[in-house]
């Protein structure tokens, strides 16, 4: 009971600290920078700014979706353990803008932690994408605004939500020349009429228990249509460490970003998946594939089949 008890004084104690550093913080200049008025929670020391996302119509299930249901972009500052502050937030985006946003949040400073979906049946679709990131209010909050801008830019090129990546269709049969692809990925892809796969291990442990490529854990690419014109879907197994230099490194060579989030739980260690979709030369798709397999330490593949 006294340990409870002490342990509860401390991390109220540590609250009320962390709440005055907090304080100490100059949260004029996120208004100044993100363009937007704030407020502050002076019980948790966190000043949020937020906005609706109601430039474009929602539809959920044929319901028209006031934006108060979920659909507010934000960010929170608070006190940074290791520098001046810290930002988290949870971005609105449609399709179109997904990638060029998270583009110029990883070129800004700014960590991208996930994506993903919160609706079924929603017209058009909607993303939220969560970002995070430890420096000074100056550089957080002018990353921010930068994030916001390159949304509104996007949206004012073309007023309603894109559906398509604007490609023309890929060839009824896919006609992959699998060797320079093994080459370039640095072993033996799998080849099924015409495309090619390679299925890439990850070793972890859950509940003590070896888990592997067939379990789940792996990273993979698969390419189709032509050689010339080829595109490559897949998924990257990363440790929290290698995401966001993975993540750079594909949006780079111009590879969209369509989800991030975990599969598993009690995992060991953390394991976070991003899906993928690129288009181009096949060789340069595999290049791309390349640059991330680097960055993890990965320079072969299996060539067993994972279901996926």
């Amino acid at each position: 009971m006294l340990r409870n008890i002490a342990s509860l004084v401390a991390t109220v104690a540590f609250a009320a600290f962390h709440a005055a550093g907090a304080a100490d913080l100059n949260f004029a200049r996120v208004d100044e920078l993100t363009g937007l008025k704030g407020k502050l929670n002076q019980k948790e020391g966190v000043y949020r700014v937020t906005f609706p996302r109601s430039d474009v119509s929602i539809a959920v299930d044929g319901w028209k979706m006031p934006p108060f249901m979920g659909l507010g972009t934000w960010a929170a500052f608070t006190k940074g353990g290791h520098m001046e502050a810290m930002v988290m937030g949870d971005t609105v985006l449609f399709e179109d803008e997904v990638n060029p946003v998270m583009s110029i949040a990883l070129e800004n400073g700014l960590s991208v932690t996930a994506l993903h979906n919160h609706f079924f049946f929603d017209h058009p679709k909607v993303y939220f994408m969560h970002i995070a990131g430890e420096g000074s209010i100056d550089d957080l909050a002018g990353g921010v605004r930068k994030v916001y801008d390159k949304i509104k830019e996007v949206r004012a090129d073309s007023p309603q939500p894109k559906d398509s990546f604007g490609t023309k269709p890929l060839p009824e049969k896919s006609s992959i020349s699998v060797e320079p692809l093994n080459r370039i990925i640095g072993s033996k892809g799998e080849e099924n009429n015409g495309m090619v796969k390679f299925t890439i291990s990850r070793p972890a442990t859950m509940h003590g228990v070896k888990i592997d490529k067939d379990m789940g854990v792996n990273t993979w690419a698969a390419f189709a249509g032509t050689n010339d014109d080829a595109l490559v879907d897949g998924d990257f197994a990363v440790t929290e460490d290698e995401l966001q230099g993975v993540l750079k490194a594909m949006r780079a060579a111009s590879i969209n970003i369509v989800a991030i989030h975990s599969h598993m739980a009690h995992e060991n260690p953390r394991i976070l998946f991003f899906h993928y979709w690129g288009r181009g030369p096949a060789k340069q798709l595999a290049e791309a594939v390349k640059s991330g397999l680097l960055i993890i330490g990965i320079s072969g593949v299996s060539t067993t089949t994972a279901t996926n």
